[in-house]
């Protein structure tokens, strides 16, 4: 396994376990390591990095890591770590980023008014409450440069009985994700527009990349 895949998963499975043992001395670890809403008391910039490495349960660090190891190691086979881990960092980054504006958003139309009365200690502890952990807003963005490096690759995918092409894979899970987001359901606990934010953030890098690349000497462009 390359480093970088290796370390990520051995990094992201110490946090989890430090999780667990936190909780049994009554310390909740996301409090200070998950993001937060940034008009909230317990932001932290250092947040929009230490989320990531946070999960809210074995399942949601199983399926992030088992995703960072089958299409992680590829990526990274291919750019080498140091664009790897960037690529992964800037991502998660990029992915807080956006859930931060759909909070915002959140709070300008929904929350705001109520903010204007003196709900005083309330309010502020309600801002706390919305907090995000988990690497999936950069595992979606490792499907997704999977999915365009290797567009035509086929994968099974349970419970699907048949091969489909990567390029669909994505595709599929970035509309599911967009539905399910814009749906707004108040017992999806699931920080959609993250991952899809991941998922920007990665498209773009991979384009600017690309663009990068195919830069001639003079100036041109080559596509």
């Amino acid at each position: 396994m390359p480093p970088v895949t290796k370390n990520l998963i051995i990094i992201n499975v110490l946090f989890f376990l430090g999780g667990v043992v936190a909780t049994r001395y009554g310390i909740d670890l996301s409090t200070y390591l998950g993001l937060h809403f940034f008009m909230a008391d317990d932001f932290n910039p250092a947040q929009l990095i230490s989320y990531m490495f946070m999960h809210g349960g074995f399942t949601h660090l199983f399926f992030n890591m088992f995703a960072v190891w089958m299409f992680g190691r590829i990526l990274e086979q291919i750019w080498g770590p140091k664009k790897f881990l960037f690529y992964y960092i800037a991502c998660g980054i990029g992915a807080g980023l956006i859930q931060e504006l759909v909070q915002y958003i959140q709070y300008a139309v929904q929350l705001s008014a109520y903010d204007k009365v003196d709900l005083g200690e309330g309010m502020a502890q309600y801002l706390n409450l919305m907090n995000t952990v988990g690497a999936s807003g950069a595992v979606y963005a490792i499907l997704l440069a999977f999915g365009m490096l290797f567009p035509n690759e086929k994968m099974f995918i349970i419970p699907i009985p048949f091969p489909i092409k990567a390029k669909y894979f994505v595709a599929g899970y970035a509309i599911i994700e967009l539905m399910q987001g814009v749906a707004n359901n108040p017992t999806d606990n699931v920080a959609h527009f993250a991952h899809l934010g991941g998922m920007i953030f990665g498209f773009i890098l991979i384009m600017y990349w690309k663009k990068k690349k195919n830069k001639g000497n003079d100036g041109t462009y080559y596509y």
